[in-house]
């Protein structure tokens, strides 16, 4: 096999082969076959979350599954699907997600397994969407747990340790329209003095800054209301389309200036049909507790010169509380801060440690896809690892990533 690489090209995997299974009963008996295995999604991961040293199994080539529920509040979904083509399937049937991802290109079941989400403060991460999960077991057999079920909170973000995910049921709503607005300069007094009306002011709001001084370079709003004037809390309104990472080609971005869109076509920052980001960059990101947002914002500031040496861009977002194990907002409000780095593992990773050290106080919870160098924190770890063992006990989905995290 060709050297294989995660998207950002920072992580080589070690596995012996890719299996590509073309219907359930094969991937059943390749996973029921192997003795080490670990699932490939979309490669979207910044560390060796999906590593192995024995076999990587893709779901892509499984049939497209999209079903919708007589009473159209459900959708079952294949464990291959990209959130995009789920989403255009989703709005032809006049139907939406409650939330998506910065970008469109990522597979649900690689999303849902990292607890990855979108904004807004009323807005749950993408698994909390989720109320089934069908997963195929080390033994080969298949297994689905529903909402309401006890092993569910810790079945649903569970970081592809129980088995291959192979399919999803996940809530649906009526689709929506939104409009999406891009502000510019948001001063340093406004964070400080208004930031949770700021976080609160749409149906999704990101904060887009390089840290180089205390203003904010740009404020992205997607609202179902149109904004009534050209300043927002002293920020000003682009005059034209916009790129949050400094000289990359705005066209890549999903429409701005207010115009109304479909729900698929706003929520992500990046178009389906061009490549997402820049590739070229490394991330981390932690979650601390909303109520602290603004102890977090002048934490960083206390390394700010640090960190914009080694940065393209931090996005600072808000997600819901939740029930899931081991999801970075498990019964926590939270503030999302978010760094695309350059793409320089040895430069990057002091100052992902300076970071961790100042927000230490604030109890941050790393996203567990992302580049972390502190050993997480998560209340609910002990009983995920005993649900591991259950599942699993050869450890056939095991990696030395979760061997480090759950012990």
């Amino acid at each position: 096999m060709e050297p294989l690489t995660n998207w950002a090209g920072n992580i080589t995997f070690g596995a012996r082969q890719v299996l590509r299974p073309r219907s359930l009963d094969e991937a059943r008996e390749q996973i029921a076959a192997a003795t080490k295995l670990r699932v490939l999604g979309s490669g979207h991961s910044f560390n060796r979350l999906a590593d192995t040293d024995g076999d990587l199994i893709s779901l892509a080539g499984l049939p497209r599954t999209v079903q919708i529920a007589p009473d159209r509040a459900t959708v079952r979904v294949d464990g291959g699907i990209r959130y995009g083509d789920l989403a255009a399937r989703l709005h032809a049937e006049g139907l939406a997600l409650h939330n998506m991802a910065s970008l469109p290109h990522i597979s649900v079941a690689g999303a849902v397994a990292t607890a990855t989400h979108g904004s807004g403060v009323g807005n749950g991460n993408l698994a909390t969407a989720v109320a089934g999960v069908e997963i195929i077991r080390a033994d080969g057999e298949l297994v689905t747990l529903t909402r309401g079920d006890a092993d569910f909170p810790g079945s649903v973000a569970a970081l592809g340790a129980l088995g291959a995910v192979v399919a999803l049921t996940l809530d649906v709503q009526p689709a929506f329209e939104l409009r999406q607005y891009v502000y510019e300069g948001l001063p340093a007094t406004s964070v400080r003095a208004e930031l949770p009306l700021i976080l609160a002011d749409g149906y999704s709001v990101s904060l887009f800054t390089r840290w180089t001084s205390a203003d904010v370079d740009q404020v992205w709003l997607k609202r179902l209301e149109p904004m009534s004037g050209a300043d927002f809390h002293g920020a000003t309104l682009a005059d034209g389309p916009r790129h949050p990472v400094p000289g990359m080609p705005a066209g890549n971005c999903t429409e701005q200036g207010g115009v109304p869109g479909p729900w698929h076509e706003r929520l992500p920052h990046f178009r389906m049909e061009f490549t997402p980001s820049s590739g070229e960059e490394l991330q981390s990101e932690w979650h601390v507790p909303l109520s602290r947002a603004g102890d977090a914002i002048d934490a960083v500031a206390q390394v700010r010169e640090r960190v914009a040496d080694v940065l393209q861009v931090s996005e600072v977002r808000t997600i819901a509380a939740d029930e899931l194990w081991m999801s970075p907002n498990y019964r926590r409000d939270s503030l999302a801060l978010h760094f695309t780095w350059i793409a320089d593992t040895e430069a990057v990773l002091p100052v992902v440690a300076d970071v961790e050290k100042v927000l230490a106080p604030l109890d941050p919870r790393p996203h567990l896809g992302k580049i972390f160098t502190s050993a997480p924190s998560l209340p609910r770890s002990a009983d995920f690892a005993a649900l591991v063992r259950r599942f699993d006990p050869a450890g056939k989905f095991r990696n030395d990533f979760l061997d480090r995290l759950l012990g």
